[in-house]
């Protein structure tokens, strides 16, 4: 709870803050997967079933009186946008806050569950303006021609592309169709333009607060976020229809010839165990009490078969339930977390730190001891960096490649920390010399043996960098580390020795203790 003013002190300091309102304002942090609570609407009843004042309504799809809607996908969509979905909200009252709340809505469900449109773009439209049955399919930019959302003007595709490059809310939107051969498109009947998805919707069938009937499309790459944001839309806001929570199908024709009705609305019922929530969440309470607690997160229960387990009847709002852990977590939210009761686990061992792991700290603190600073580096790094600039070939490296790398500096994992340090140094040279870095980090190599295809190793890595050559100090710093170790010096007693490596990171014929061959592994 705060309100403007108490806002404004905190920023700006009370002087600002004079005047301004004391009205309280509550501010609800809501999960990101909870797609009904991202409006008004869906908070407000689901304070309400959860405060138990209501019982959450039964949403409903219903047939039209009349012929059915019906929403033809033709096979020019494959390539850019296969999926649409389609509903109506027939005889639907509009306020001002109602308007604004629906809009709104369809922003915040763009930005979250439609990646910013490009899985799911929405379209709505005042059907009494149109006229079925409706068309989507895809055309050459220039072929596609319109009045968009707000301009008295007819413009072509392209032309909108280039009239939206400086628009500061469609500009972000562009890039999803921009370079395709063929845009998607909405006709009605008579070929007026409904929407060009997932940029803008055609002036002609506006929605206002005079319109009756809404007729709701949802276009996208992902079916099933399609189905998703459609049954939520329809569902927040069939409560202001003629007849409350009821929703008209339409009829969606697939390009194989087969149709499907949406929305789906569809209910599902789940049955978990008390006792496993009980377990889980770490309460005693009964089944019963479970099954009230669910009830009030929206998700009706009972109590059934042998008295342990629940049946629980997960609702179109609800698409974050997947697993008997959402239904977990629910429960667990209901009773309050804090309500918990803190106790130690039942477990017959005793936490105790990796044995690599804690070798691993002690020399940090030995290396920190010895004058060298700890770096931490990047464990993913670019293919030059592990073989062309280590004058190796990237096929001899046994290096696990990234599938689909999002730049050129992240395409594989490192197989040595040499490459991270050196670019540490790179960007440090205006700082004092000498430099003297280390690094303890893990390596990724290709093992066929191990279920993953790979296996980590532990390594270390330090590096001298002065006017002068400084060998002796990493010679020394290798001494000291083998020392503690108890590795000691001698091929002969299986212990460790230098040698020479040539290589682009190598100076000919000098020895390099930063590589160690060794008669026995130390990690």
């Amino acid at each position: 709870m705060t309100s403007e003013k108490e806002i404004i002190s905190k920023e700006q300091g009370n002087e600002k803050a004079k005047g301004a309102s004391d009205v309280v304002l509550y501010k609800i942090d809501v999960p990101a997967n909870r797609y009904d609570l991202l409006c008004l609407e869906g908070l407000v009843r689901g304070l309400q079933v959860f405060k138990e004042r209501i019982k959450a309504p039964v949403y409903k799809r219903v047939m039209p009186n009349g012929e059915i809607q019906k929403l033809i996908i033709t096979e020019e969509t494959a390539k850019i946008r296969p999926y649409a979905v389609a509903a109506v909200l027939r005889n639907i009252k509009f306020t001002k806050d109602r308007y604004d709340s629906f809009i709104e809505l369809q922003e915040k469900l763009h930005q979250n569950i439609c990646r910013k449109r490009a899985l799911v773009a929405i379209g709505t439209h005042d059907l009494d303006s149109l006229s079925g049955p409706f068309t989507f399919t895809a055309k050459r930019p220039s072929d596609i021609k319109f009045n968009p959302l707000n301009k008295t003007k007819e413009y072509t595709a392209c032309e909108l592309m280039n009239l939206y490059k400086t628009d500061n809310q469609l500009k972000h939107f562009l890039h999803i169709i921009e370079n395709k051969p063929l845009y998607p498109v909405i006709y009605d009947s008579n070929g007026v333009v409904l929407s060009m998805p997932p940029i803008i919707n055609g002036n002609h069938s506006k929605i206002t607060l005079n319109t009756k009937n809404v007729f709701i499309e949802c276009t996208g790459t992902d079916f099933n976020k399609a189905k998703i944001v459609l049954d939520i839309i329809v569902t927040m806001f069939s409560e202001y229809c003629e007849n409350p929570f009821t929703v008209e199908a339409v009829e969606v024709v697939f390009p194989n010839g087969k149709s499907h009705t949406f929305p789906e609305l569809t209910y599902r019922k789940e049955v978990v165990r008390a006792d496993l929530i009980n377990k889980k969440v770490g309460i005693r309470e009964t089944p019963e009490n479970i099954a009230k607690l669910l009830t009030r997160m929206y998700l009706k229960s009972e109590v059934i078969g042998d008295g342990n387990q629940i049946e629980i009847e997960v609702p179109p709002t609800r698409a974050d339930v997947i697993h008997a852990c959402d239904i977990v977590e629910d429960a667990a939210i209901a009773y309050g977390y804090n309500n918990i009761q803190m106790t130690l686990p039942k477990t017959y061992t005793i936490a105790n730190q990796f044995p690599l792991n804690k070798l691993t700290e002690l020399l940090r603190h030995d290396m920190a001891a010895a004058g060298f600073t700890e770096a931490l580096t990047f464990a993913l790094c670019s293919q030059e960096d592990i073989a062309d600039k280590l004058g190796l070939d990237i096929s001899a490296t046994k290096a696990v490649h990234i599938s689909n790398p999002k730049t050129a500096e992240f395409q594989v994992a490192r197989t040595t920390l040499l490459p991270g340090l050196l670019k540490t140094i790179a960007a440090n040279r205006k700082m004092p010399l000498p430099l003297k870095l280390f690094e303890i980090s893990d390596i990724v190599i290709k093992d066929s043996s191990r279920d993953v295809g790979a296996r980590n190793y532990r390594h270390l890595c330090a590096v001298y960098y002065n006017k002068n050559p400084g060998f002796e100090i990493i010679h020394g710093l290798l001494d000291r580390i083998m020392q503690l170790l108890d590795v000691p010096p001698g091929e002969k007693k299986g212990g460790y020795v230098i040698k020479a490596s040539e290589g682009k990171t190598d100076q000919p014929n000098h020895s390099q203790p930063g590589v160690v061959r060794r008669t026995h592994s130390l990690f």
